[in-house]
């Protein structure tokens, strides 16, 4: 593997002690070499060789940083993006990469300008869940889809501590936290929509911003998906649910590898991004339209690696990236 890409992280809260430093550390093709953090100096304790930055500028003056993780506050996106991109850094964006379309579009604008790459940080396609279910598709059993129904259930009946996740500002949705992985898994499946329709809601005590949030997706072929994201489900449905002509693929969603890294268990570990055995997929089909076969189908392992090989293989080789610039541009004129 060639040079390595000397790493910067703009935040060390759950998304980058989670979902970036364990795969940076352990990816040959990357140097985790910085992140910023302004007031608890986190990182040093589990990255004793990581350089820690008080500020963003002096953080993105760093001529060493080639590429730059922005997952800071979703407000935030544009902002810190635009000027990793001014000051030659290329970006992985997390999600929502923007706000809206003429951010996401700026970004990119931007991106080519100064000759650098903006790569959307999408790990949900990297699940065990959604790599099952685009093997389903794939089988060809369910035949001509009919209906789709893509849910992310939580139950967080408290507003959180975080001020800035509960503040109303622009981003601060369900629909942009959850209904972002939700809406890319669609657009990743079975492409743009030619129309949708949405609707919203806020049902916590006191909460400021939106805590349940609907999306019909309509296409060409006639195909119907519903997407919904929600904050107040007790009992979590089915997560994945496919009609199609010929059969139907039901999936309960997973989450193993936030649920793992936050247990302490590391990338590299053996049992890392396996499901448990009573996770397995559900393919019902009619064989000739008259014999009906059920099978459970186990997923298999996943890692969020495979996102920094792909973020890699497009810095260095050139490789399109799998999260497209189109398929972005959709789901924030989606999300928007």
């Amino acid at each position: 593997m060639g040079h390595r890409v000397k790493t910067g992280v703009l935040s060390y809260g759950k998304s980058g002690s989670l979902f970036h430093c364990p795969f940076l550390e352990l990816h040959s093709g990357f140097d985790l070499y910085a992140i910023l953090e302004r007031t608890k100096k986190n990182a040093q304790l589990e990255y004793p060789n990581i350089i820690s930055y008080d500020s963003i500028d002096a953080f993105l003056n760093d001529p060493e940083i080639e590429l730059v993780v922005v997952n800071t506050p979703s407000a935030t996106h544009f902002e810190f993006g635009l000027k990793a991109i001014q000051s030659g850094k290329h970006v992985v964006m997390e999600k929502p990469f923007a706000v809206t379309l003429d951010e996401a579009k700026t970004l990119y604008r931007e991106a080519d300008k100064h000759n650098r790459l903006i790569l959307p940080y999408q790990n949900r396609r990297y699940d065990s869940d959604i790599l099952s279910v685009k093997n389903a598709l794939e089988s060809g059993k369910l035949g001509d889809l009919i209906e789709v129904h893509f849910r992310y259930d939580r139950y967080v009946y408290a507003l959180s501590d975080n001020a800035s996740k509960e503040s109303p500002v622009p981003g601060n949705s369900v629909l942009y936290n959850l209904g972002s992985h939700v809406v890319d898994a669609a657009i990743s499946l079975f492409g743009e929509p030619i129309a949708w329709r949405k609707s919203s809601g806020q049902f916590r005590p006191n909460t400021q911003v939106d805590d349940y949030a609907h999306v019909h997706l309509e296409y060409p072929s006639g195909l119907q998906v519903f997407i919904t994201a929600s904050l107040l489900v007790a009992d979590p449905m089915p997560a994945f649910v496919l009609y199609g002509k010929n059969g139907a693929y039901v999936k309960e969603r997973t989450d193993v590898q936030e649920d793992q890294i936050e247990a302490g268990i590391k990338p590299n570990d053996p049992l890392y991004g396996i499901e448990a055995d009573d996770k397995e997929g559900v393919l019902t089909y009619y064989e000739n339209g008259t014999n009906k076969v059920q099978e459970k189908i186990p997923s298999i392992r996943s890692t969020y690696l495979n996102i920094f090989e792909d973020v890699y293989q497009t810095i260095r080789n050139n490789k399109p990236y799998v999260v497209t610039k189109s398929q972005i541009l959709k789901q924030i004129e989606i999300l928007e």
